[in-house]
């Protein structure tokens, strides 16, 4: 039978199920740039009494799961959330939200939870979860207001975003950076790799 009857299948193709350039940057410092980006469309309300962990677990697959895929495509969707406690701290509504926020997470630890989930060839969802820990300093209604001016928190879970001016309120952390920032590398690569995506 000549291989023309038979042509080769074609190299996976990744579709990245967010629209978030921060995921699109960190893919490119492992050498890898979707062929595609979509956009699910799903509620992510928190169920009552969800746990964090749970939480972004379920909105990872359930993104990923939301994205049309042909044959050859690798879709891969994540979520990320900030948690105090059991508390859910999505993104703020608006400044005064924004305030609220920075006043939960002031001198004290958090943590930042991020799913991870990739549905490749056999339509199978494999997903995982990071935890970083980040403690901030105590905020004086200066840095408050110095944050909340800058625009920076707004549109994001916990209402700061690390790679900004908020690296400075942090005086620890334990875990993945790029966790942190929105896809947790390690977790990413190994996932990716799993379903055939070559590393550039």
């Amino acid at each position: 039978m000549s291989s023309a009857a038979n042509p080769p299948a074609p190299d996976p193709a990744l579709v990245l199920a967010s629209t978030s350039p921060r995921r699109r940057e960190l893919l490119a410092r492992i050498g890898i740039t979707p062929a595609r980006i979509a956009a699910p469309d799903i509620d992510e309300t928190p169920g009552k009494g969800e746990l964090p962990r749970d939480y972004v677990a379920r909105l990872a697959e359930a993104k990923a799961l939301a994205v049309e895929r042909a044959p050859h495509e690798v879709v891969l969707a994540g979520d990320t959330t900030v948690a105090v406690g059991r508390r859910i701290l999505e993104k703020p509504a608006d400044e005064a939200d924004l305030r609220r926020m920075l006043g939960l997470l002031s001198g004290r630890r958090h943590h930042v939870w991020s799913g991870i989930c990739v549905v490749g060839a056999d339509a199978r969802p494999r997903v995982r979860v990071a935890d970083t820990v980040v403690a901030f300093k105590v905020l004086s209604a200066a840095d408050i207001d110095w944050y909340v001016a800058s625009g920076e928190g707004m549109g994001k879970a916990g209402g700061y975003a690390i790679q900004g001016r908020a690296e400075t309120f942090v005086r620890f952390l334990s875990g993945s950076h790029s966790n942190v920032v929105g896809l947790p590398l390690f977790e990413t690569r190994a996932l990716l790799t799993s379903a055939g995506i070559a590393l550039g």
